[in-house]
């Protein structure tokens, strides 16, 4: 196919060229109607793009055909049969698939316990059960492992019924799966697997990088292109190749869930960072590889800071590593990463993707050069110069055993049956109706559904109190919790 070619891109140009007006949604009539100060705030040129898909980009019956050449040029640069361009993120794309995969079906879906919370939302939605995979475990630095193919085979062992599988590969920390291995322990059952793979929007496009999940023959993948590529906010890809998902079927699950309103400026983006990275992502990821390792060497040399890299990887740990997170584990400084974030944040203006009790993830793209990644250097070096007496952390950390909740409930029941609230130390024993998520990385600590026990409410509490964010727990000062009344 011709990859020089941008569909939604020239289509776009050209509804420009042209003058063309809409009495149509958006409202704003291409900013003529915005405040002149939301203008001076976010610009005009991103009101000027924001204009129907159809009928005004394409019209009425999409007769152009843009989007759906724009997909096919999108499956065939990364090796796919199939793609589905969505602008609800890939929250919304992973609940589509589960619902293609194990909706309806009473087997329930194979799911890593590491998944993001939007994969409990879609159990929920879908009334879908889980049958967990359980991560490896690192207890010493409390940091857990994609699941290794032996415990996926263990996992279809006990639940030979399960509709599929599904595994987050990358994690939100870089860490990978063996993806081949685990597909083909799947196939030998005739099931598909799905990857949460939204971290891994680059991974087709350099050899360096972890492998691609089309490449090793998953059979679905979700990707986020704002996440490591360089799409907007809510730009997701789903990726489909073989015979053992339907893709009407997927699409179908696709239209029940997506917006009747997509915006322009995410597909156009999604469209033009696909041409960009066939014509030139080998030397852009070079670029960005180059400087992560330069980014890694002068902050390991930071007194306190550990990046880590070997000890995410091994026989007992992650299969591969994308080497653009750059994880730093700040333990040895007497600090948490909670302290370090906020202090970036306040003091050098510089914000930090994702941390924890003793890690902070900077997560570099294509986007990034050496001056970037010397502010980030220099910021961490500050924050470390200026760090006098830490106060030790107080969060109460779990075992794996006890972080290992008992399934009592499917999610979607417990979700929707009658519920109570109770005060957090009452919790103990009960069963949770609502998701409890650290976030970042948001892997949810609790599943509705699950018993809840001391241990993982202690580490809750305490950890709320020392900086950790719960976004979705319906008291946010985790006083109450809701559980399933008894």
């Amino acid at each position: 196919m011709d990859h020089s070619r941008a569909p939604l891109v020239d289509a776009l140009a050209a509804y420009h060229r042209t003058g063309r007006y809409g009495f149509t949604p958006p409202g704003h009539r291409q900013g003529r109607g915005v405040d002149e100060r939301v203008l001076d705030a976010i610009g005009r040129d991103a009101f000027r793009s924001d204009v129907l898909v159809s009928p005004g980009l394409d019209d009425r019956l999409a007769r152009g055909g843009y989007l759906a050449e724009a997909e096919e040029l999108m499956a065939d640069a990364v090796g796919a049969d199939t793609a589905f361009f969505s602008t609800c993120g890939s929250s919304l794309s992973v609940k589509a698939a589960m619902m293609a995969v194990a909706g309806g079906r009473s087997g329930g879906l194979l799911v890593a316990r590491d998944s993001h919370k939007s994969i409990v939302a879609g159990l929920i939605f879908a009334g879908v059960r889980p049958h967990w995979i359980t991560p490896r475990w690192d207890a010493e630095r409390h940091f857990s492992h994609p699941p290794s193919p032996a415990q996926v085979r263990e996992a279809w062992e006990r639940n030979p019924d399960a509709a599929g599988a599904l595994i987050v590969s990358p994690s939100p920390y870089g860490t990978c799966a063996d993806i081949a291995s685990i597909a083909a322990i799947c196939h030998e059952r005739g099931k598909p697997l799905i990857v949460d793979e939204a971290w891994g929007a680059h991974l087709p496009f350099h050899p360096e990088l972890p492998t691609w999940a089309m490449d090793v023959g998953a059979d679905l993948c979700v990707v986020s292109v704002h996440k490591m590529g360089v799409g907007f906010e809510q730009g997701s890809v789903f990726h489909l190749q073989g015979d053992l998902i339907d893709p009407a079927r997927l699409s179908a699950c696709a239209d029940l869930l997506m917006t009747t309103s997509p915006n322009v400026l995410i597909y156009t983006a999604l469209d033009g960072w696909r041409r960009q990275m066939v014509q030139h992502g080998r030397e852009l990821l070079d670029a960005a590889l180059r400087v992560a390792e330069q980014a890694r060497a002068d902050l390991a040399r930071i007194p306190g800071i550990e990046v880590m890299e070997d000890a995410l990887l091994g026989a007992e740990a992650s299969h591969d590593l994308d080497r653009l997170q750059v994880l730093m584990d700040v333990a040895a400084t007497g600090a948490t990463g909670y302290d370090a974030a906020d202090w970036l944040r306040e003091h050098r203006h510089i914000d930090m993707g994702l941390v924890d009790h003793r890690r902070v993830l900077a997560t570099l793209s294509i986007a990034d050069d050496d001056r970037t990644v010397a502010t980030l250097v220099d910021g961490v070096a500050a924050w470390r110069d200026q760090l006098k007496d830490p106060r030790p952390s107080r969060i109460r950390l779990p075992s794996p055993a006890e972080l290992q909740l008992e399934t009592v409930e499917l999610p979607r029941d417990a979700f929707f049956g009658e519920v109570e609230i109770v005060p957090i130390d009452k919790a103990p024993g009960r069963i949770a109706a609502e998701q409890l998520t650290p976030y970042p990385p948001g892997i949810p600590a609790v599943v509705p559904g699950e018993r809840l026990n001391d241990a993982v409410v202690e580490y809750l509490r305490s950890g709320r109190e020392e900086g950790m964010n719960v976004p979705d727990a319906a008291d946010s000062s985790l006083d109450t919790v809701r559980v399933v009344r008894e």
